[in-house]
């Protein structure tokens, strides 16, 4: 199969002219001062651009991003608003249901609630009997105080009275040695009496 002729991409252009350049004069220092300041302003006024289009780009995506974020906290919040009470009644519900099932299903014949009362006069039982052991246990408890705190009174007391008794001995002894020897000095003093006179 024939095919085309290539031609190449500069045969296909027409040729200009060439014109030509002013040669340049050598540049002075002042002039590559200039030209290097002007660059160099030319490209702090790029960065600087860009700068400002990065920043706006970034404050426009935080701007997004709070928005969603309040949005959703907003949705969480409604939801939240609506699901607290559903699921309160539902739990209610649900209390409810089981109680009356639980009510049914022991009372539904009347073995299950002769069965069911006699539970309940077992458990009545128990409790009458843990409370009288307690008072019991209470009473015990008290008398041997009151036993301990009358022994106590008895021996302070008895202590007393034999302490009493003992000076009542003391004085009666001391008394009649007394009165054994009142004539005798009444005797000395007569003497004494008459040797003075």
């Amino acid at each position: 199969m024939p095919t085309a002729p290539k031609t190449s991409a500069k045969a296909a252009k027409p040729r200009k002219k060439a014109t030509r350049k002013p040669a340049r004069k050598p540049a002075t220092k002042a002039a590559l001062a200039r030209r290097s300041a002007t660059k160099a302003k030319a490209t702090q006024a790029k960065s600087a651009r860009t700068r400002a289009v990065h920043q706006a780009e970034s404050a426009v995506k935080q701007t997004q991003t709070a928005t969603q974020q309040t949005a959703g906290v907003f949705g969480d919040y409604a939801e939240r608003a609506v699901l607290i009470p559903v699921g309160a009644a539902l739990i209610a519900r649900d209390r409810v249901v089981s109680s009356v099932s639980d009510t049914v299903s022991n009372y539904s014949s009347s073995a299950k609630a002769q069965a069911q009362l006699r539970r309940f006069e077992r458990r009545g039982l128990t409790a009458r009997k843990r409370l009288e052991r307690e008072v019991r246990k209470a009473r015990v408890r008290v008398e041997r105080e009151l036993r301990l705190r009358r022994k106590e009174i008895e021996k302070n007391v008895n202590g007393t009275f034999s302490d009493i008794e003992a000076r009542r001995e003391s004085i009666a002894k001391n008394g009649g040695e007394i009165a054994n020897r009142v004539p005798e000095l009444a005797n000395q003093v007569q003497e004494r009496i008459l040797s003075l006179v």
